[in-house]
C-alpha cells in the first residue's frame, strides 16, 4: 500500500496547506453566530451576507475550515433529498413536483455559484448511474424504487431505467442487468468547496475563527474556552459532529462513512471500464457501494457505512489497512478490470442522521436558536439548499424556499422532529438491519430467492436505511 494510504485524498489537492486563522480570544458581538464552518454553515454565511451585505456574520470553528463531513465526503451532489417522501407525502402532486423541482435544480444553482464566484471545485454533472442491478433479484427492486421516484415528482428525464445494454454503454459492471439513470447529480472536489467557500465568504465580510470549539450554546451567547460571542440568533451547524450539544445531538446522530481512492487509471484502463462523462455510480446493494470518476481520473469510492455505540463521531480521519482492504475487494468486484489498481488512500468521517429520517432547517426565533442537518450521507447538495433556506428564513423572507416543507419555523418543528432511543436500542437496531441486509445479499449472489426484511425490522430500516447503506 501506498505511504499516502490513511490520508484524506482531497486535502492532497489543496496544493499549499491552507492558511490558519485566528482562533476567537475576545468577547465580542455579532447579528449572526454561527457553529461550524462547513458546507452547512458557511453557505448560510454566504447567502445571509448576499441578502444583507451590512449583517455582521462570525463563524465559530473547532478544527479547521471543512475538518468535518464537509471535507471528506465522496463528493456526490444529489438531486434528491433523503426522506424526502417524508416531507412531501400529505401533498398534492403537483406540490410533489414542485419539491422535486427545487431538489433538484440545486445541483444547477450549485454549479451556477460556483462559475460566478470562480471557485474552482472540479463540479462536473455527469449524472449519476444510481442502483445498478448485479442480481436479478434486484431488477425489480429497483424498478419500484424508480416508480416511486415518480411518485415524488422527479420527471422521466430526470430518472429513467437503463437495460443491461445502456448499462454496459456508459460503465462495465460486472453482471450489470440494468439500473436507474438520474440526470439532476453532479460530483465535486469537497476539499476544494468548502475551502473556496471560506475564503469567498470573507471577502463578503464574515469573520472565521478555527480552534475555536463553542463549549456552551445557550441565552444568545456562544462560549468557548477563551471568548465567546453575543448574538440574537445563533445558528448550528455542526450536523454529525454535535457532540458537546446535548439537545441537538438527541435529534440528530453521527454515522461513520469510509471512502478509498485509487491511483490514477490509464486511459487505456479508463476505456475498458467507460465512465466516459463521469458519472457517479452506486450499485443497487441495499448496504450501497458507491463511487465516482475524479478530476485527475482515479476512481473515489465509498462502501459499507457504520453505526459506533454511544453515537460517537469520527474525529479523525485515518481508518484501518483491514477497511481500506475490504472497500477495494468490493470495488473490484463491481468492476473486475480494477483487478491490480493500487489504492492510495483511505480516509473516514461523520455524517448525521435524523430520528424520523427528516432532513431540516428550523427556526427557533424567541430562543435565537437555528439548525440544519440529518442529510443522511446527502449533504453536500442539501447543505446547499438547506443554507440558503435558513437565511431565508433568519432574514423573515416569505420565499418558495422558507415555504418548503423541510423548513420549520418556532414550534413547528417538535412534533416532527423526534428524539433518538437511547442505548443500547440504537445499536442493536444498527446490527440488525446491518445482517438482514447482507443476509439477503448473501442469498441473491447464490441465486437463491431473496426474502424481504421481515415487519419486525422494517420501522428500523425506516430510521436507519440510509446510512447503514
Amino acid at each position: 500500500m501506498h505511504n499516502d494510504a490513511h490520508r484524506n485524498f482531497w486535502t492532497t489537492t489543496l496544493g499549499e496547506r491552507p492558511r490558519s486563522r485566528p482562533h476567537l480570544a475576545a468577547n465580542i458581538q455579532a447579528d449572526v453566530a454561527i457553529v461550524g464552518a462547513g458546507f452547512t454553515g458557511l453557505w448560510t454565511a454566504y447567502y445571509l451576507k448576499c441578502l444583507a451585505p451590512d449583517l455582521e456574520v462570525t463563524v465559530l470553528e473547532a478544527e479547521r475550515v471543512g475538518h468535518g463531513a464537509s471535507g471528506r465526503n465522496g463528493g456526490w451532489v444529489v438531486g434528491n433529498l433523503a426522506g424526502l417522501e417524508r416531507h412531501i407525502g400529505g401533498l398534492s402532486r403537483e406540490e410533489r413536483r414542485t419539491c422535486c423541482g427545487v431538489v433538484a435544480d440545486n445541483v444547477d444553482e450549485i454549479g451556477r455559484v460556483l462559475a460566478h464566484e470562480g471557485i474552482v471545485a472540479d463540479f462536473n454533472k455527469g449524472g449519476a448511474i444510481y442502483a445498478a442491478a448485479r442480481y436479478r433479484d434486484q431488477i425489480a427492486i429497483q424498478r419500484d424504487y424508480l416508480q416511486h421516484l415518480h411518485e415524488l415528482g422527479h420527471s422521466e428525464a430526470d430518472c429513467h431505467w437503463l437495460d443491461a445494454d445502456q448499462l454496459a454503454e456508459m460503465a462495465r459492471f460486472r453482471n450489470g442487468h440494468g439500473g436507474i439513470y438520474h440526470r439532476q447529480v453532479a460530483t465535486v472536489n469537497p476539499a476544494r468547496l468548502v475551502n473556496g467557500l471560506a475564503e469567498r465568504v470573507e471577502r463578503l465580510g464574515v469573520t472565521i475563527h478555527e480552534q475555536s470549539r463553542a463549549e456552551t450554546l445557550a441565552h444568545n451567547k456562544v462560549n468557548t474556552r477563551e471568548g465567546s460571542v453575543e448574538s440574537p440568533m445563533i445558528v448550528c451547524a455542526t450536523e454529525g459532529y454535535a457532540d458537546r450539544f446535548h439537545d441537538f445531538k438527541r435529534h440528530v446522530i453521527p454515522v461513520q462513512s469510509l471512502v478509498i481512492a485509487t491511483e490514477p487509471l490509464s486511459d487505456a484502463l479508463w476505456q475498458e471500464i467507460g465512465m466516459v462523462g463521469r458519472p457517479a455510480f452506486a450499485d443497487a446493494s441495499r448496504l450501497i457501494n458507491y463511487g465516482h470518476r475524479s478530476a485527475d481520473g482515479r476512481i473515489v469510492f465509498g462502501a459499507r457505512g457504520s453505526y459506533r455505540f454511544g453515537a460517537r463521531s469520527k474525529a479523525d480521519q485515518a481508518i484501518g489497512d483491514d477497511a481500506i482492504r475490504m472497500r477495494r475487494d468490493l470495488l473490484v468486484d463491481l468492476l473486475p478490470a480494477l483487478e491490480g489498481v493500487r489504492i492510495e488512500h483511505g480516509w473516514g468521517g461523520s455524517l448525521g442522521l435524523s430520528r424520523n429520517f427528516r432532513p431540516h432547517a428550523i427556526l427557533d426565533r424567541r430562543n435565537g436558536l437555528a439548525t440544519a442537518g440529518g442529510y443522511a450521507g446527502e449533504g453536500v447538495a442539501a447543505s446547499h439548499l438547506f443554507g440558503r433556506t435558513l437565511a431565508d428564513m433568519i432574514l423573515e423572507r416569505d420565499t418558495e424556499l422558507a415555504r418548503m416543507p423541510w423548513a420549520f419555523a418556532d414550534a413547528s418543528h417538535r412534533q416532527l422532529i423526534k428524539r433518538w432511543e437511547v442505548e443500547p436500542l440504537r445499536w442493536l437496531a444498527a446490527q440488525a438491519i446491518t445482517f438482514s441486509y447482507a443476509g439477503e445479499e448473501a442469498l441473491m449472489r447464490r441465486g437463491k430467492p431473496a426474502p424481504l426484511l421481515k415487519p419486525a425490522l422494517q420501522r428500523m430500516n425506516d430510521c436507519f436505511a440510509s446510512v447503514i447503506e
